[in-house]
This record gives C-alpha cells, structure tokens and sequence, in this order.
C-alpha cells in the first residue's frame, strides 16, 4: 500500500500534484454502455455522511467528492474539489483554493459555503454520522460534539473559493480525511428539501448521479455529462440489482446478464471457479488492510467482565474458521493487519484454549456458561462461520442463538447497542485509509461508540482514547515514536478484549468478459468495491 508523503512541512512546500502521479486515462477506453452490478441486500441510505458499508461505499463515491480524492486503484492522495492547497508551518492551518465551475447535479455552483456546510452537517450530533470522529481535529469539533456549537470554529469561509481549516492539534490523517466518503460536499438546499430522505434523493459533484431508485430491486446511476474531470466516466449507466442470491448472480455472471456479482464468488463455488480457466482469467485478486472480528458488547452482562471477554477469544478455533473461506484469509492475532504500520510482530494473541477458557468463566462467576446472541449477515458464508463460532462457544458452555438477518439490520443493531455479539463478516472493517488510527476512533474509541455508531462491542476507554490522540498529533505520520503508541494502544485494546478478531482476508471477485479497465480498478482499496468512475466496456 503507498502511503502519504512523510512530513506536513513537506507537503507545505510542495504543489499538491506532487503528492502522487495522477491517473492515466486508459488510452483503450470506449465512453458509452451501461454495467450490471448485483447484491443481495438492498442499500440503506446513499447520504455521505451516513452510508457506511462495503456496499454503499463506492456508489457513494460515484455521486460525491470532497477536497481531497485518491489516485484511481491506489492509496495515493490527489487533487479533489481543492485545486490547491496550502499548509502553515506547525501543520495546524490548512486552506484550500476550490476548483472553479463545479457543478452540483441540480445545476448550482459550489462554493465554499458549501464545504462549510457540510463539515458542520457531518460533525453535528443531530446527523447521527458513524464518521464525526474522524473531524476531532479540527477547532470546535468538541463544542459541535457536546451540543453547544452549531458550526465548526475551525471552519472559515474566506472567500466564494477559499476555505480555510484550523485543526485544535496537528493531525498525521488530516488530509486522509478530506478524502473520506463523510467529507463529501453537499448542497445544503436539497438537504432541506428531502431532510432525513436526503440518503434516498442524494444530490452531489459526483460522475454519476441518481436516476433511479426503486426499493427492493434496482438503482440506476447515470452519467454526470456535467462533471468537472475531464473525460469521465466513461459509462453511461451503472445498474445495481438487489436481491440477487450471490449463487444466482455467478450464473447470471456466466451467461452474460450481470458484469461484477457485487457480493462476490460464493464461498460453495470458489474452488469450482478458480479450477475453470476461463472463469478463473476473470477472476481479479487484491490485497486490502481487512479484519474480520466478532464484537463483544462490554455493557452486556456478562459480557461487561473482562474474563468472559478473554474466554470467548479463546474458545473460538480459526484455522478452522480460516479452512470455511477456503483459505483465503490468515488467522488475525490483533485489531491491524499485517500490512497496516503499527502492527506488533511476534504477538500471538489468545491461544484456542477451550479448557482455559472454562477456567475464566469460573473465574467471572459463570461456570455453567451463559445464554447469549449471535447476530450475522446473511449472506454466505457468514452464516456458516456463526455455526462454527456457535459450536465453539457451546463447547465451553455459551449457549448463542444465531440472528442471521439482511447487512442493514445487523448494522442498525450495532449501532443500537442492542446485539451482544456480532460477528463481522462481510462488514468487517476494511480501512478507510493506510494509517493504524484508522482501526480505532471509529470502531475501537469512544466516539464510534455513541447511538449509530460503528463501534459495536459499545468499548469506551478514555485513556486509550487520550493515548489515540497524542499518536495522531505528529506531523510525521510515519514516524516511529508515533507507530510504537499505535502498537501499544492496540495491545492495550486486546487486553479488555471487547473483540475478537478472527481473520485477515484478501478480496477476489469477478467481472465479465466485456469489462475494461486495469484490474485495480475491480479491487480498488478506496472505492469498494469498484471504482466505477474509471471502468468501461470494450462492446
């Protein structure tokens, strides 16, 4: 994974193009066409500061843009709406010059009141954002957090074209940030319009905008002929089917009906496919900084003490949760993948220990185990991987009761505080950016852990918290004081055990033979799970 440049002084000094290569236009590119994309699930809000799955994370990213954007396929930052930018010497005044002439998709044009806006909007607890934590940098986020602020005082609106951004303490992921789903700039008049329906009627800067949305069965995207990059997209409709079963979708795949079976290859046809030469040449495969994890949520008893927590990370088997995937993940020891900074080599985590953790639950007071809930997404092989972790805990007496329901009601149950367990899979956290920090405030800290929230086993520890912060307040993102605190803060997390984290997965997915673009694209760490903007069909 590349990463930022190494120093804000640096970066001050530098044009921002230099941050990274742009993108290259694919010289074999045809414009024109129409895509299928398939899911099992139907989306639950496109609103950027709302939306935040896997599934609606790209379609998001097709209809809005924020100042700061990635080069196509990569971690590299780029230019967004800011043409420029401009970073004062101590890391802590950012200001952005906006581009000229961008449209939203009802025909305004952005200024800057705009992006103020939208930063307010996504800070203010009324929102509900699960990514107002990411904005706790900047000046007055904690005003706006405890409801005696309405705007953000680190927010200044110099000019129609001018926005400049004061942060409260240097931030290593700032500019990462701006580049994130929830900083995208929204029109505040069609917010008014629709109001909490606004995630059903988005109105954003983005290539694509939304033509249809009809509940149930389809959304179709369509080509902003508007769009400020030159060039793209290229297609002229993306078409999203839900409630498509994954098995379905391969077939349809097969037949020539549906181009990236969104949900990717079934678990139960992976070998068949990979052992198919011609299936297996449209199969792409990528690396993403990915955890699989089973929450546990701290203020359930009794799941509120810590040796029930230990037992349950030490009952669970994952090698053998590893060999349902078909292998194509490596048991995880900690929150960070391997290829995250700040991952602690030679920890082994908790051992798979039945015995010992029937030990613990004496311990705790539970010696005959507990009833308790498993809840899961339904799509396979989650449910499978609930059975092996129901059989796991049952061995050392945890009674679960499986809760296998569509993503979008596991996700509001975590949100809600009211799932005991809940395992992970196939919203399991895929990091928003390259840095360690991004593991932790929005489902580790106490800010992803309020109402709505990501942070599903409810953990809230202000200690770790300060230490999260004082990691983030280099101006040196890579330095290694800074990666050491990040180790130590996430060695600390695994000591109240409020997870367990199971696995660290690559992705595979699958497109059909008329598809165009670099692989990279298919499997891109920023825009999953396709980067739509840049993808074509070559008939």
């Amino acid at each position: 994974m590349k990463r930022l440049l190494a120093s804000t002084a640096l970066l001050a000094a530098l044009a921002m193009p230099a941050l990274a290569q742009d993108y290259t236009p694919d010289p074999n590119a045809k414009p024109g066409g129409g895509i299928v994309i398939t899911y099992k699930d139907d989306v639950a809000t496109l609103d950027p500061a709302i939306g935040y799955d896997w599934q609606n994370w790209s379609m998001i990213k097709s209809l809005f843009d924020g100042l700061m954007d990635y080069v196509p396929g990569t971690t590299e930052l780029r230019p967004g709406l800011a043409e420029s930018y401009e970073v004062s010497d101590d890391g802590m005044v950012f200001t952005f010059k906006l581009r000229p002439g961008v449209l939203f998709h009802n025909g305004r044009e952005m200024t800057a009141e705009d992006v103020k806006y939208s930063l307010d909007r996504v800070t203010n607890p009324e929102t509900q954002s699960p990514g107002a934590g990411f904005f706790g940098s900047i000046l007055g986020y904690d005003a706006m957090a405890d409801g005696s602020a309405t705007t953000l005082d680190g927010v200044e609106v110099i000019d129609p074209s001018t926005v400049r951004i004061t942060l409260s303490r240097p931030d290593a992921t700032f500019l990462h940030v701006m580049a994130l789903n929830f900083a995208s700039i929204v029109p505040k008049e069609a917010v008014d319009e629709w109001g909490t329906d606004f995630g059903k009627h988005p109105v954003g800067t983005g290539a694509f905008k939304l033509a249809e949305w009809t509940i149930g069965q389809r959304l179709v995207f369509e080509k902003n002929a508007d769009y400020w990059r030159d060039g793209v997209p290229y297609l002229d409709t993306v078409t999203f089917e839900v409630g498509q079963e994954p098995i379905v979708a391969l077939l349809r795949l097969q037949n020539g009906e549906v181009d990236v079976p969104g949900d990717g290859i079934p678990p139960a046809k992976f070998v068949e496919v990979m052992s198919d030469p011609e299936q297996a040449a449209r199969v792409v495969e990528g690396g993403q900084l990915h955890t699989g994890y089973i929450t546990l949520n701290v203020n359930m008893p009794p799941l509120d003490k810590v040796e029930v927590r230990k037992a349950v990370n030490m009952a669970i088997n994952k090698d053998r949760i590893v060999q349902i995937i078909n292998g194509r993940a490596v048991p995880a020891t900690q929150p960070l993948p391997p290829s995250m900074p700040g991952y602690t080599d030679g920890y082994a985590g908790y051992p798979y220990d039945p015995e010992g953790a029937k030990a613990l639950l004496a311990e705790a007071g539970v010696p005959d185990g507990f009833e308790t809930e498993l809840y899961v997404m339904n799509t396979d092989p989650n449910p499978r991987i609930a059975q092996a972790i129901q059989q796991d805990l049952a061995a050392i007496g945890i009674k679960a009761a499986i809760q296998s329901l569509a993503q979008a009601n596991v996700i509001e149950a975590g949100g809600a505080g009211t799932a005991p367990m809940i395992w992970s899979g196939g919203m399991a956290w895929i990091a928003d950016f390259p840095d360690p920090s991004n593991f932790y405030g929005p489902i580790l800290g106490c800010a992803g852990a309020g109402d709505g929230g990501w942070n599903w086993s409810k953990y809230c520890n202000d200690a770790l918290d300060a230490e999260a912060t004082e990691a983030d307040s280099f101006t040196d993102p890579s330095a290694s004081a800074r990666l050491e605190m990040w180790s130590d803060v996430y060695q600390k997390v695994m000591e109240d055990a409020p997870w367990v984290p199971v696995f660290n997965e690559q992705r595979y997915t699958m497109k059909s033979a008329r598809m165009g673009g670099d692989d990279a694209l298919y499997v891109d760490p920023v825009s999953i799970p396709v980067n739509y903007d840049y993808v074509y069909v070559t008939e």
